[in-house]
């Protein structure tokens, strides 16, 4: 990893929800892609059914099992056990690649957060969401998961409800083009994954407000 400003290590954070048949493999990409780099990797598991948060343990450095309270809680509970300035999160099911992390966290020598930015945003309602209020903040994928921050940067509380990591982004500044995402997404079929997103964006839209 090539950077032009010092770091003191890398906290990978992901949140799983049933998903054994990835954790595995994500820990030893990510270990693979910053080896060399001080760096740890954080499990925050979410009440998975399939055994998830045991292979977990296996391979993280950190994994911890929570109730289920959705991806944008777990996802600060990770940030709060990190011990580097240099936080990122991916999402879990092999979606975002890991082989990009570095050159995310080389863009922190100029932002505070960056985003990897799919080419292709499927649904409507994510669509919404980025040429609304992403494009208030800065940001042409909204509801991208896979982001690096500096640690000061992570929200210190979320609001009651799911924001799909939504929350985290009202001070991103950048995007950093990634492949677009599986065509089944963990968070539901089309319709209701639309409701979901439209719900998270209009609660970040008051946060932004107010």
């Amino acid at each position: 990893m090539n950077t032009n400003f010092k770091i003191d290590g890398v906290s990978v954070v992901t949140t799983t929800w049933n998903e054994k048949e990835n954790v595995e493999e994500l820990i030893c990409r990510v270990n693979q892609t910053l080896n060399g780099i001080p760096h740890e990797i954080i499990v925050v598991d979410d009440s998975s059914l399939d055994g998830t948060l045991e292979v977990a343990k296996q391979f993280a450095d950190i994994a911890v099992g929570k109730v289920r309270e959705g991806q944008t809680k777990g996802l600060l509970f990770g940030a709060k056990l990190s011990k580097f300035s240099i936080i990122v999160t991916i999402d879990s099911d092999l979606e975002n690649n890991p082989e990009n992390i570095p050159a995310l966290v080389e863009k922190l020598n100029v932002y505070d957060v960056v985003v990897a930015s799919r080419t292709v945003v499927p649904r409507f309602s994510e669509r919404l969401a980025s040429i609304t209020l992403g494009r208030k903040i800065g940001v042409s994928d909204f509801f991208s998961n896979f982001r690096a921050y500096r640690k000061q940067a992570i929200a210190q509380k979320i609001f009651g409800g799911e924001t799909f990591g939504g929350e985290f982004l009202v001070a991103a500044r950048i995007k950093y083009e990634a492949p677009p995402r599986r065509s089944k997404a963990r968070i539901g079929g089309t319709i209701k994954a639309n409701l979901r997103i439209i719900v998270a964006t209009w609660k970040c839209w008051l946060i932004y407000l107010f």
